[in-house]
């Protein structure tokens, strides 16, 4: 299956790889944003989602074949993520369904699936890792939750098949994105070498010491291409990560070197990320100025507040791809090397020196 895709939600991490990966395997590609960017071979589509009108307005002259949701927008409490987040992919899906050409819709969500929404995050009794799909749905109102029933429901109305991703950490390109580890770590980095403060492991103990995983983007982006062309995926869920595991007790030092640092010995102290980079926005502004950097607002590099959610976490986070094995996905990417890959990128990008 190759034809005319709708990615929603662009110009994010998620939306950027997804589209970037269409393209070069040959769709037609449109990237839906409220504030589209230039992106080479992408058809730009202007919507805000909270717009059912706007929206259906903006898609009547679409003819998708496939359609790769990747965006939310963060609220102040649960019970505004889940009226938010539910009304966007209502809108889109209603704004769709008179094409009558939509035949798969992908959804990304993630693994607060399994750990709880924002508010009660790896909290109260959780599921046993590692985290497999056919676990039940935790007893708490959940945004993702929300997003999946409008999509289940647009699904039966309207007769195209769907897939729902839930990946850990996604580590991968993005300005501006709300949730973006790569790059809150690399700006962290930048900031510990150029000043001299000590590059110290935020988070909690557990996460020091136990296993967990991440997804790289790209690696996400052809998973969801995957589904969309695998009959054997249509109407399912799958975890997604990258297929190795690793402590961070072992990560850090190699995200360390990268940047030419040796990292601080970690004792024990959780030392959150939002602590540490409070005051740093005039730093990075000096920081960019003398390199010639593109981005002199750190606030739409680092995300610190979400780095700290995944690294301060109390329990192992270890997620199980059986069920995309045996249905023959085989893609995997090693961790580290995600990362390096990033940092590379952001540095040829002008991101970061």
């Amino acid at each position: 299956m190759i034809g005319k895709a709708l990615v929603v939600g662009a110009s994010g991490i998620v939306g950027g790889a997804v589209a970037a990966r269409l393209t070069a395997e040959g769709w037609s590609v449109h990237g839906l944003a409220r504030r589209p960017v230039a992106m080479p071979g992408v058809q730009p589509v202007a919507a805000d989602l909270q717009d059912a009108t706007g929206t259906a307005s903006a898609l009547q002259d679409l003819r998708p074949d496939a359609v790769f949701i990747t965006t939310w927008l963060r609220q102040i409490s649960e019970a505004e993520n889940i009226r938010v987040n539910a009304a966007m992919v209502r809108n889109l899906l209603h704004g769709l369904r008179f094409a009558g050409t939509v035949r798969h819709v992908a959804l990304v969500t993630g693994l607060k699936h399994y750990l709880g929404p924002f508010e009660a995050y790896g909290k109260g009794k959780l599921p046993q890792t590692p985290f497999r799909e056919d676990q039940a749905r935790l007893d708490v109102e959940n945004f993702y939750y929300a997003q999946e029933d409008e999509l289940f429901a647009a699904a039966a109305r309207d007769g195209f098949s769907w897939s729902v991703h839930r990946p850990h950490t996604v580590i991968g390109k993005a300005v501006g994105n709300a949730m973006n580890m790569g790059t809150t770590l690399a700006a962290y980095a930048t900031i510990c070498r150029e000043t001299g403060r000590p590059f110290y492991f935020p988070g909690s103990p557990a996460q020091w010491n136990s296993l967990t995983d991440m997804t790289d983007a790209r690696l996400l982006a052809h998973h969801l291409l995957w589904a969309t062309q695998t009959p054997v995926a249509a109407n399912q869920a799958f975890n997604v990560v990258n297929g190795d595991i690793f402590r961070w007790s072992w990560m850090w030092e190699r995200v360390a070197g990268w940047f030419g640092l040796e990292p601080a010995v970690f004792d024990g102290t959780i030392n959150p990320l939002e602590q540490q980079m409070l005051s740093d926005g005039p730093v990075w502004q000096q920081i960019a100025a003398r390199n010639g950097l593109v981005e002199t607002n750190l606030n739409q590099l680092a995300s610190p507040w979400h780095s700290d959610a995944d690294l301060g976490r109390p329990i192992e986070v270890v997620t199980d791809m059986s069920k995309s094995r045996k249905l023959g996905f085989t893609g995997y990417q090693a961790t580290d090397d995600a990362f390096f890959d990033l940092f590379a990128r952001l540095r040829s990008d002008r991101l970061i020196p």
